[in-house]
């Protein structure tokens, strides 16, 4: 869910192939002890937090969890930090390979999207677990519902939700007076202002995204979206998107040769002012970006008319965790009132609550509601409708499709 929301990376093709190649199955076994049992064997633990290491904020909220958990529980949070969760996922797919089904060297990792729908399907998480968490009480499973679903596929108990995030667009309107709120004003102002617009290159995540977002505004056979990709009616369903980055490429930064490689490279285009736009995954990145000084203070956010891509980030417990009860006990802080309240403050990080705030007593709704939005932060009203993810069986299709299109020097 800023940063780049990458902390969704994905499995690469060939990780990918290799565990869907295990024998398919539902996670190892139900945790089933009380909680109390749970929290009295997770003192004195070490947890091993496999988490994207890329944003210095969110390395600071995870060194703020480790106090906090060491203090109320007596464990030792180790954050490991990670470029590519996949690498993550591949580890625990060569303990399993190699048969080290206790002791493992990762306790709970961050994840979501393709590498969760990987683990649960090859029996790779410990779980179900998280209904019995005392904080996932207050979760708004009702008005979130993507905090039970991860790019359609159920999570079942076997992740925890810890963060919102909602696809947005920084825009300096020092260049920009009125956004384009559609594919074809999109379009349309990239051809009067070329060179202005760019995305990250998937498969940065930012970059994908931006794939998906377009594919979801142009194609007429949304559902299919919703079910794991059929090969044969793919290219019909993406058809208008090729035909309408066909049209987009040559009005972008560099006429479309190359691309901002990451997240972080994009923000410095829009802050040396290359670029008007810049791609979020997290609504209040532009508001934090401009209270570090690192983007102009005239970037604003907007959003699509007819919604955004939104979703979930989650953390989950490998099937053979060293530290099954420490890391269950740090997710179940991360859904905690006082973990959601820092977590949504712009000046530490800006990620929205997964809790349902209007069912909180008056005295923790005040506490949310006393949060700064950010200058350039929109409401959750504002930010409008949220858009399903597609399967996560159309990420790896979309991604080899567009590198055969417009990977640079093709």
């Amino acid at each position: 869910m800023a940063f780049r929301y990458v902390f969704f990376s994905l499995l690469v093709p060939s990780v990918l192939a290799l565990v869907l190649g295990l024998a398919t199955g539902r996670a190892e076994a139900a945790e089933s002890r009380p909680w109390e049992t749970i929290t009295a064997a997770a003192e004195g633990q070490r947890v091993h937090f496999n988490a994207w290491g890329g944003d210095a904020r969110i390395n600071a909220y995870i060194d703020w969890v480790g106090e906090r958990v060491e203090a109320l529980y007596g464990i030792d949070l180790v954050h490991v930090k990670l470029s590519d969760t996949g690498d993550a996922v591949s580890r625990v797919l060569a303990e399993k390979t190699a048969g080290r089904d206790d002791g493992g060297s990762i306790d709970l990792i961050w994840i979501n999207g393709e590498n969760f729908a990987a683990m649960k399907r090859n029996a790779l998480l410990h779980g179900p677990w998280v209904f019995g968490a005392p904080n996932f009480a207050h979760v708004d499973t009702v008005g979130k519902p993507t905090t039970l679903v991860d790019f359609s596929v159920p999570t079942d108990g076997l992740e925890a939700p810890w963060g919102m995030a909602q696809f947005n667009v920084m825009v300096d309107t020092a260049y920009v007076d009125a956004p384009p709120r559609s594919a074809a004003a999109l379009l349309d102002w990239a051809r009067a202002n070329p060179g202005r617009f760019t995305y990250p290159q998937p498969p940065d995540f930012l970059g994908t995204t931006f794939l998906k977002q377009m594919l979801l505004m142009t194609t007429e056979d949304r559902a299919a979206l919703a079910r794991p990709l059929d090969a044969a009616v793919a290219p019909a369903v993406s058809a208008p998107l090729w035909s309408y980055l066909d049209a987009l490429h040559p009005h972008l930064w560099r006429g479309g040769r190359s691309y901002p490689s990451d997240d972080a490279a994009q923000r410095r285009l829009l802050a040396d002012g290359e670029v008007s736009f810049a791609l979020a995954f997290n609504p209040a990145r532009a508001s934090a970006g401009i209270a570090a000084g690192e983007l102009p203070e005239t970037v604003r956010t907007f959003v699509f008319d007819g919604g955004t891509i939104g979703n979930t980030h989650f953390v989950a417990v490998p099937f053979n965790a060293g530290a099954k009860e420490g890391a269950m006990v740090v997710a179940d802080f991360l859904m905690s009132l006082e973990a959601q309240i820092r977590k949504q403050d712009p000046r530490v990080w800006g990620d929205f609550t997964v809790l349902d705030v209007a069912s909180l007593a008056e005295a923790e709704r005040a506490a949310f509601a006393a949060l700064p939005l950010g200058v350039a932060t929109l409401s959750p009203e504002e930010l409008g409708p949220v858009l399903p993810e597609p399967h996560p069986s159309w990420v790896g299709w979309l991604e080899a499709e567009w590198e055969r299109r417009y990977a640079a020097g093709r």
